[in-house]
């Protein structure tokens, strides 16, 4: 489980009585889209005919732009977790990253989930005894795509939720 018990109010529309702006909310977005893209390669060598990571991908970059609905986005999560079932596991973990990458039109903590699969899915993909390496140096590339407009809010987040994430982001 990638999602805290209690959630939290950074995370939450305003308009559901939480704290979290629009803007902020699709920046969050693009930047869990990005981290999923950066290793979809893994699926993709694996099954190149099957676009349902590719496809939620695209769609969490339309719902940013207000071309796609939180409902297409949230069965389009459901679509690339399932596209990833019987995937060898870096395979595995780029569709799961990029189903959490486009549910975070839904919910916006999602945005860690896209991070933390992305992460192990380098990891899995690395040669033998590299993929420490390989975790570290996709963690690093994740934090240089952090706008200015969340890297607080996402390294505060990573704190709190390391655990829950396989700590994968604090050594």
């Amino acid at each position: 489980m990638i999602l805290p018990k209690k959630r939290d109010p950074r995370f939450i529309t305003i308009r559901r009585g939480g704290l979290l702006e629009d803007g902020t909310h699709r920046a969050l977005a693009i930047w869990a889209a990005d981290c999923a893209q950066h290793v979809l390669r893994f699926f993709d060598e694996y099954k190149p005919d099957d676009d349902r990571p590719r496809r939620a991908l695209a769609l969490a970059r339309a719902w940013t732009r207000g071309e796609a609905t939180m409902r297409e986005c949230h069965n389009a999560a459901f679509a690339s977790n399932a596209a990833g079932r019987d995937a060898p596991p870096a395979a595995r973990f780029a569709a799961l990253a990029a189903g959490q990458a486009v549910a975070v039109a839904h919910v916006a903590a999602h945005e860690l989930g896209a991070a933390a699969y992305a992460i192990r899915a380098a990891r899995e993909a690395a040669p033998p005894g590299q993929g420490d390496a390989a975790a570290r140096a996709e963690r690093e590339w994740q934090w240089e795509q952090l706008t200015d407009e969340i890297r607080d809010l996402v390294l505060d987040d990573q704190k709190l939720r390391n655990a829950l994430c396989w700590n994968v982001f604090v050594d």
